[in-house]
């Protein structure tokens, strides 16, 4: 009931709903946001295990990018624009996936995308040219940006308000898990065997999406959705008046999903998310695609040492992500912003500095925690933001965005530089800059949502 004691839309349990909680124990408790459930916990750990072998998968290319150089005989210019293509391609993926979210549900379309990337690897090692490498790259990369959206928006539609920063936190903290077991992988696989062997061990992973098909439950919003949808529809059938929260909906809803971004309620928030989206890609773009090349070919480190270097810079990470994560619930999403660009600033310049061996690895570990940490409140943030209506176009279209300009685009200003230097040194500290003007924008536009219901955000 409304404060007032008029009936919402929102107290309106329609059809569909009841049918999922008739038959689904899952869907019931996933509905309660007061308490945590098993269910609760099966939701955060599949999408922690999806985003981990995420991890796995693109830092398995990235570790291997040296010895994909050499096996193909391409130079790095022609590399990065064969990546710049599949990294294109996989544009559409970042908003393929959770547009189809929008109409078919989180849960079905999450097990698909992880089923599909991680059979799609395999492939990736049977190559015999390079065309036919960027080609299957491009199928990977389609595959493997739905999970960017896809897992963060059923956690954020399932966990209560006041823990959604922390578990979203973690869950795309796992990621640093897979990077580690990238780095495992690179360390006794690839440095063994070679990178092609490599790319057989993600097929394992296909077996998670029975997991997630089978336990988890669909989103109560989305369903809610649905029912809303199927009542306006029948009202206006019938010729009934709408209820007024279902009038103010529709005037929204009519329009194309795409404008919708930009309504005058809606302008502030999808510029806020895309400026963060696109931040967190040029900061990462910039360092992590080429970190194994430049320790390799710059710091002359080998493929066992730069493996293993992985390992820990991943595990080291996650203290990152989770303590913001618990920063961004307890004091909120702005402050966990600022801790981690401000820590990661200041080590990672410390890095390009680095004289020897033992300070690469000192601060390198160090800056992990910041580089990595500001992720957590920056998938909140993008996951929450967007009305349900819109969660998974307004996902897609910034994180769309954020790929075009960090990983297309501005790769040709990291090789640009490098080309002209000599040394990727000069392009790593355009990051430090890179993450302050990203806090100061933060501060100034980036919204608070702290402990607020999804609903109190955006309808």
């Amino acid at each position: 009931m409304s404060p007032s004691g008029a009936i919402s839309s929102a107290d309106i349990a329609g059809p569909l709903e009841q049918s999922y909680r008739d038959r689904s124990a899952a869907f019931r408790a996933a509905s309660d946001s007061t308490r945590l459930t098993r269910t609760h916990w099966h939701i955060a750990i599949a999408n922690g295990l999806g985003w981990g072998f995420d991890g796995m998968d693109g830092v398995i290319f990235a570790l291997a990018t040296p010895l994909v150089i050499k096996d193909f005989g391409v130079t790095l210019p022609e590399y990065r624009s064969g990546l710049q293509i599949a990294l294109l391609v996989g544009i559409l993926g970042m908003y393929v996936w959770p547009w189809l979210a929008d109409r078919y549900g989180r849960r079905t379309l999450l097990a698909v995308n992880i089923a599909l990337f991680s059979l799609l690897m395999p492939i990736a090692a049977l190559t015999t040219t390079f065309a036919a490498f960027v080609a299957v790259r491009c199928a990977i990369h389609f595959a493997l940006n739905g999970e960017w959206s896809l897992g963060s928006m059923l956690v954020a539609e399932t966990w209560p308000a006041h823990m959604r920063g922390r578990v979203i936190g973690i869950n795309r903290g796992t990621w640093c898990f897979g990077a580690a077991l990238a780095g495992i992988i690179t360390t006794f696989i690839i440095a063994e065997w070679g990178w092609r062997i490599a790319c057989v061990v993600p097929a394992i992973v296909a077996l998670l999406a029975i997991y997630v098909r089978i336990g988890l439950p669909e989103s109560p919003y989305w369903v809610r959705l649905q029912d809303r949808k199927r009542r306006i529809r029948e009202a206006q059938a019938s010729g009934r008046p709408l209820l007024s929260a279902d009038q103010a909906w529709l005037d929204k809803a009519v329009k194309i999903p795409m404008s919708q971004l930009f309504l005058p309620d809606m302008l502030g928030g999808t510029a806020a998310a895309t400026f963060i989206a696109c931040c967190s890609t040029i900061i990462y773009g910039t360092v992590g695609g080429w970190m194994p090349l430049y320790l390799a070919q710059e710091r002359h480190w080998s493929t066992a040492t730069y493996g293993t270097f992985y390992i820990w810079w991943g595990l080291v990470g996650f203290l990152g992500l989770l303590a913001a994560g618990l920063i961004a619930d307890r004091y909120g999403r702005k402050p966990a912003f600022y801790v981690m660009l401000i820590e990661g600033a200041v080590f990672l310049t410390l890095w390009v500095f680095a004289e020897s061996d033992i300070e690469l690895w000192i601060y390198g570990l160090l800056w992990s925690i910041g580089f990595l940490g500001f992720w957590a409140p920056a998938m909140i943030l993008t996951a929450e933001i967007y009305p349900t209506r819109i969660r998974g176009v307004g996902n897609g279209f910034s994180w769309a965005v954020a790929w075009l300009v960090g990983f297309v685009l501005w790769p040709f200003v990291t090789i640009g530089i490098q080309q002209s230097t000599g040394s990727f040194a000069k392009a790593f500290l355009i990051v430090p800059v890179a993450m302050l003007l990203m806090g100061a924008g933060i501060w100034l536009f980036a919204p608070e949502h702290k402990g607020k219901e999804l609903d109190a955000i955006a309808v």
